[in-house]
């Protein structure tokens, strides 16, 4: 097999606020599905992320502390770890990591979307 591209499918319990929580990061909306809509997705640059509402998938309930085993992980490899940090900071986005030098070669923050998936935003010091 050759893999040419994937894209990760969020389950999310509101659609609107997941758009809107990812369009406060700098991603777009690219399309949604349904009236009212039920499935979409978000672009930023050549990566894509599906979202379901209320399916295909698992996450964490908002109102159970931070877990690092709750909903999903995934990392995004960014130019400048510190700007996404001082965004997320301004549009009150959930850091539950700060921006670290952490001994793998990488300078990563943690930022938790509303129904507790975990992004690694991470950028390579080598």
């Amino acid at each position: 097999m050759h893999a040419r591209h994937i894209t990760p499918i969020l389950n999310v319990s509101d659609m609107e606020r997941s758009f809107a929580w990812f369009e406060s990061l700098g991603w777009g909306k690219c399309w949604d599905w349904g009236d009212p809509p039920t499935f979409g997705s978000v672009g930023s640059g050549e990566c894509e992320i599906f979202m379901c509402l209320n399916g295909q998938g698992h996450r964490q309930d908002p109102a159970a502390p931070y877990s690092e085993t709750a909903g999903v992980w995934m990392t995004l490899w960014v130019d400048d770890v510190d700007s996404i940090h001082r965004t997320c900071l301004e549009h009150g986005i959930e850091v539950t990591w700060p921006p670290t030098d952490e001994p793998w070669g990488v300078r990563e923050m943690h930022a938790r979307h509303p129904d507790g998936h975990v992004f690694r935003i991470s950028q390579s010091r080598g």
